[in-house]
C-alpha cells in the first residue's frame, strides 16, 4: 500500500469540486463542515450547500476554478472534462473520486463520536466493508471512553506545567488511566470530581 493516513487542516482551504452529484455533495458537505471554502462546477447544488456557503459555478470556468483552488476534487461522470481538470491541476492536491489511485489524496469514510474522528480506508477494495466496519467500531466505543479522553487531555495540560520530562508525564498518564477511583468517578459521570482528584495528584508531585 502506497498510502498513509494524514489529517489536512481545512479551515480557509479553497476546494474546487468538479461535479454536483451525490459524491460531490458528500465531499462538499465534509469540507464545508470543516471550515473550507467550496466551489462546485455543475448543474445545481442543494439549498443545504448554499446555506453553508458553497458556490455553484459553470463547467466552462474550470480553468479559473483550478487556479483558485488549493485542493481539486474530481467527482464527475464526464471523463473528458475530469481528465482535463487533472491535467491542468499541476501542483494542486487532487482527490479523484472516480479513480482514487490516480489522485494525491483519499477522502476516506469517517465519522465522529464526540470530538473524536475515526477514518476507515480499505485501499479502495470495499466501500461496503468500510461502512460495516464503521458500524462495528461505533458499537464498541462507549461514553466512558469519550470521558476518559477528556480527562487525559486535562491531565496532560496540567502535567506539562508541572513535569518537564516527557517520559515521566507518560508514566503519570498511565497511572491516572488505571486509577480505580478515577474509573469509578467516570462510571458515575462525576467528571468535576475526577478533575479535582487529578488536580490534587499532579499538584502533589511538586
Amino acid at each position: 500500500m502506497d498510502w498513509t493516513s494524514l489529517y489536512l487542516k481545512t479551515s480557509d482551504l479553497n476546494v474546487f469540486i468538479l461535479g454536483t452529484g451525490e459524491v460531490a455533495t458528500r465531499r462538499a458537505n465534509k469540507f464545508l463542515d470543516h471550515g473550507a471554502n467550496v466551489k462546485l462546477a455543475g448543474t445545481h447544488i442543494s439549498e443545504e450547500l448554499e446555506c453553508k456557503g458553497a458556490v455553484l459555478c459553470s463547467t466552462d470556468d474550470v480553468d479559473d476554478l483550478v487556479e483558485w483552488s488549493d485542493l481539486v476534487v474530481v467527482a464527475s461522470g464526464d471523463e473528458k472534462l475530469s481528465n482535463h481538470v487533472c491535467e491542468i491541476a499541476n501542483d494542486k492536491l487532487v482527490n479523484r473520486a472516480d479513480i482514487p489511485q490516480k489522485g494525491d489524496i483519499i477522502v476516506p469514510t469517517s465519522f465522529n463520536i464526540g470530538e473524536i474522528e475515526i477514518s476507515i480506508f480499505t485501499n479502495g477494495k470495499s466501500p461496503l466493508m468500510a461502512r460495516q466496519l464503521r458500524k462495528k467500531i461505533q458499537s464498541i466505543i462507549t461514553e466512558e471512553d469519550i470521558l476518559e479522553i477528556e480527562l487525559q487531555d486535562y491531565a496532560r495540560s496540567l502535567l506539562k506545567d508541572n513535569v518537564k520530562n516527557q517520559k515521566e508525564r507518560r508514566k503519570y498518564l498511565y497511572e491516572i488511566f488505571e486509577d480505580e477511583k478515577i474509573n469509578d468517578l467516570i462510571e458515575n459521570r462525576k467528571i468535576g470530581e475526577a478533575k479535582e482528584y487529578i488536580d490534587n495528584i499532579i499538584r502533589g508531585l511538586n
